[in-house]
């Protein structure tokens, strides 16, 4: 989870579409290495071979568009998970400040992770409907679309379907939240130096590693969860799910006596070859998002740098600086 350090020279309003627009861009960008991931964790028959092969052999058989199948639902999924949360956050963190109001490493973690599980379970029906729109044949779909798998797996399936597999999303959450702990707890013994000197360029590769870390300890749950997604017996060939299962343990067992160990972790060099790329850029997006809403409020004089505009009382809120430059402008 990437977060920003809040500007308050930015509105609320602001802030959330910088946010939801850099993780569309950035989720839009490495689409393609998203779509073999989810393919390698269902095991589905054309994601073996290596990710090389298995793009390949995904772009021929279904067209240059598979590698962004599911990609709308996601960037749509955004906007209210964003909103969520960054409300949750909040929260958690008020929960966890003490009577100074500071707020422990590990208490920040765990109020992040607690955010993006509220988050997630409050949107989760969107993330099945990404996995279902993924793991179909572009060429004869079972789905037309967002609305029409919504529509389609509530009255084939129920409205449990939409949930199906959303207990993962909170027990992956503890596996993840330590990762992310171990990491930023070691982080001044990595570069050797506190935390409060590293770079801009050292933050980034920190939040590259802890999510590294993160999601490789949680994967055998996000894999889990996308079989289960997936599995519907109102779509050809199960949903392309390589095992049979009842329930979440079930599935569990049976991926390791079918497949082994191993099987658990399926696809997830793509998912790490997905981090750098991902991050650097939702992060260089967000920075120009953020140039650009800076211009247009009037503190800097440019969206192309963040030299300050001249005059300006760069303490001031947007709302307050508005109503100094009408009082300037009726007073003279």
């Amino acid at each position: 989870m990437a977060t920003w350090k809040r500007d308050g020279r930015l509105t609320a309003w602001q802030r959330l579409c910088c946010g939801a627009l850099a993780g569309a861009v950035s989720l839009s960008a490495t689409a393609p290495l998203e779509v073999l991931t989810v393919g390698a964790q269902v095991g589905l028959p054309g994601s073996r071979g290596g990710l090389r092969a298995s793009g390949r052999r995904l772009r021929r058989s279904q067209g240059l568009g598979a590698l962004w199948k599911g990609n709308l639902a996601a960037c749509l999924r955004l906007w209210p998970y964003s909103a969520i949360q960054i409300a949750s956050y909040r929260r958690f963190v008020m929960l966890f400040v003490d009577d100074l109001g500071h707020i422990s490493q590990w208490s920040s973690i765990m109020a992040g992770s607690l955010a993006g599980m509220v988050a997630a379970i409050a949107t989760y029906p969107t993330d099945v409907i990404k996995t279902r729109l993924i793991v179909q044949n572009r060429l004869e779909p079972s789905y037309k679309g967002i609305l029409h798998a919504l529509y389609m797996i509530y009255h084939q399936e129920g409205v449990a379907a939409l949930y199906r597999g959303v207990s993962l999303s909170v027990l992956g959450a503890i596996p993840f939240s330590i990762g992310s702990f171990l990491v930023y707890t070691h982080l001044d013994k990595i570069w050797g130096e506190p935390s409060l000197r590293f770079t801009p360029l050292q933050n980034f590769i920190n939040g590259c590693l802890a999510a590294g870390v993160a999601q490789t300890l949680s994967f055998p749950f996000e894999s889990v969860k996308r079989k289960m997604q997936a599995q519907s017996p109102c779509l050809p060939h199960n949903g392309g799910v390589d095992i049979h299962f009842v329930g979440m343990i079930d599935c569990f067992k049976q991926t390791v006596k079918i497949k082994g160990v191993l099987a658990l972790w399926n696809g997830l060099t793509a998912n790490l070859l997905r981090i750098v790329p991902y991050f650097g850029v939702m992060f260089s997006t967000f920075e120009f998002c953020k140039r650009v809403c800076l211009y247009r409020n009037g503190y800097i004089d440019s969206p192309l740098s963040y030299k300050l505009t001249p005059g300006v009382d760069q303490s001031l809120q947007p709302q307050e600086l508005q109503e100094f430059k009408l009082l300037g402008k009726r007073n003279f």
